[in-house]
């Protein structure tokens, strides 16, 4: 390979990957923040009330994938593809087309969730959260139209308007989700109405957001005007990015249906088992309140790796660019595999301290959810990979392909969930079981099918070998660590001072072994300035020794 091919597909990779670390220090800051929301609803409204949020909460997610899921990455790689041809004038076609549409479905989302929410409620077999659907409905409207920006800033390689929009939506939503809460249960509501009323904060909070994303769009509109037109009309716009988002979002439609399938079962199968509909929601609540969340930041942090990776790759395929294409697709694998293995085993080793840790003073909670979330850790990985080799397959123009292997996997998940948990000496621990069962055969079907149609060979070692080997030994120090810390130390600080030496450790080992290299270091946050200040110690020292030679030759 010569020097210049190097430095492309190196460059290539690099781009890449400073669009992940935006996104993914992002959505690091919206995940903590979100569980910093948890843990004050949980005091607030209890197992009850938050299995009537969650209920709710979850309903909405299903129907904002359908409507955002494929739309976005649509418009992303058809906006990627036309500034790689110079074809600006049909980027503005394509995201008027794009924002049109997204506004129908905004509306009719919102509308049926407003006006079936009764009926929606009732078909998951938890009526008392039929407020909290109303109150969450018009979100699904904003989420729309933020999510038609979101794609074309993305499209432009720009990821930092997703990433503010993100923290806005969090934050909002963190303060004045509790203070609704907090004003509906100091007026004496019953648990339902203050379940609700804590929703409206979601639905603030994405109006917040997409209000962001407006004023910023039109401050930053990429300027098209001196270019000559060309022949794509709207209506071709419009064709195209349905016929690309819509497998897209079938596939992601499919695997939303997966914690549907968690709620509706675990409420009904429980029942079937002679569980009472009170108890059945408090498992619920316990479970989706406790380990759902913290398993969900992991796989959260690899979504970025997706979002920069199909606009990047898609650019680089209409080129033609073999080299940059290997590139980033090794390069996403392996930062797949580097943050998702030592968070994946840290948190099945230590799910019950971490827990304790987060929602002090809930001890019923945390032992239902605790064995829970370690069999969910075991999934983590496998999560991880479906999404970044979903976002490959994508980029390759095999959009199918993710939707059958998704479907067979949440036939795999039903089919497991369904018997698991309505077997009594099982129970709620089928819900976890099924969920891993679904990733790992959609994984090995993914793989399969990137090896086959990708074209890009994967160097096995670097990317899944050698962060298993690390991650285990940093987890292993550290599980040593926090026993003698626990004798010594004890309380909180004990686990958190066990984290820190993982993460030390993961960060060494890593280094030493080539999982993270000095590219990567230098995309840090100050990352440049300390391979400089290194390298400054490193010409000091070499002058110092060059020195003394001289002298000693002398």
């Amino acid at each position: 390979m010569s020097k210049k091919e190097k430095q492309r597909k190196e460059g290539g990779a690099v781009g890449f990957l400073s669009g992940v670390i935006a996104l993914s220090l992002s959505t690091l800051a919206v995940k903590i923040i979100g569980l910093a929301f948890k843990i004050p609803m949980l005091s607030f409204l209890g197992t009850e009330g938050m299995g009537y949020f969650n209920s709710a909460y979850e309903i909405y997610a299903l129907l904002c994938i359908i409507s955002t899921a494929g739309l976005p990455v649509a418009l992303s790689m058809m906006v990627s593809r036309a500034r790689a041809r110079g074809d600006f004038k049909e980027i503005k076609k394509v995201y008027r087309s794009a924002l049109m549409l997204f506004i129908s479905l905004g509306v009719v989302g919102s509308g049926g969730m407003l006006v079936f929410a009764r009926a929606l409620a009732n078909m998951i077999g938890n009526p008392n959260a039929e407020h909290c659907i109303e109150a969450i409905a018009p979100a699904l409207f904003f989420i729309c139209i933020a999510s038609a920006v979101r794609g074309y800033c993305q499209g432009f390689e720009s990821m930092v308007p997703t990433a503010v929009s993100q923290l806005i939506e969090a934050t909002a939503k963190l303060f004045l989700g509790v203070a609704f809460a907090v004003i509906a249960k100091d007026r004496g509501y019953e648990m339902p109405y203050v379940a609700a009323f804590a929703v409206l904060g979601i639905t603030l909070g994405t109006v917040l957001s997409t209000i962001y994303l407006l004023i910023s769009h039109r401050g930053r509109r990429y300027r098209c005007d001196d270019l000559l037109p060309v022949g794509t009309s709207y209506s071709k716009a419009l064709t195209t990015l349905v016929r690309i988002a819509l497998p897209i979002t079938i596939g992601a439609s499919v695997m939303g249906l997966t914690r549907i399938i968690d709620m509706t079962l675990i409420m009904q199968r429980l029942q079937d088992t002679g569980v009472s509909v009170a108890e059945a929601n408090r498992v619920y609540g316990a479970y989706t309140t406790l380990a759902v969340p913290v398993f969900s930041l992991i796989p959260a942090l690899i979504t970025p790796v997706s979002l920069a990776l199909v606009p990047h790759l898609s650019s680089s395929l209409e080129r033609g660019d073999a080299e940059e294409q290997q590139g980033v697709v090794e390069t996403a694998m392996r930062v797949t595999m580097v943050l998702a293995l030592p968070a994946a085993l840290g948190v099945a080793v230590f799910a019950r301290p971490m827990l304790g840790l987060l929602f002090s003073g809930e001890s019923e909670a945390i032992d239902i959810s605790a064995p829970l979330l370690s069999i969910l850790a075991i999934s983590v990985p496998f999560s991880c990979l479906i999404t970044t080799t979903n976002g490959i397959l994508q980029a390759n123009k095999r959009v199918s392909l993710p939707v059958i292997s998704m479907a067979i996997g949440v036939a795999v998940k039903f089919a497991t969930s369904y018997a698991l948990i309505g077997d009594s000496r099982v129970g709620v621990m089928g819900a976890p079981i099924g969920s891993m069962l679904c990733s790992i055969t959609v994984t090995v079907i993914n793989l399969w099918a990137m090896g086959s149609h990708s074209g890009c060979i994967l160097n096995a070692k670097k990317v899944f070998f050698m962060p298993l080997l690390s991650a285990s030994v940093a987890v292993g120090i550290s599980l040593i660590s926090f026993r003698w810390l626990d004798r010594a130390v004890g309380g909180r600080a004990s686990l958190l001072l066990a984290l820190a030496v993982a993460a030390v450790a993961y960060a060494i080992i890593s280094f030493l072994t080539g999982n993270i290299t000095k590219d990567d270091i230098a995309l840090l946050p100050f990352g440049k300035s300390v391979l400089s200040v290194n390298s400054n110690k490193k010409e000091k020292e070499r002058k110092y020794d060059s020195k003394r030679k001289e002298e000693d030759a002398s």
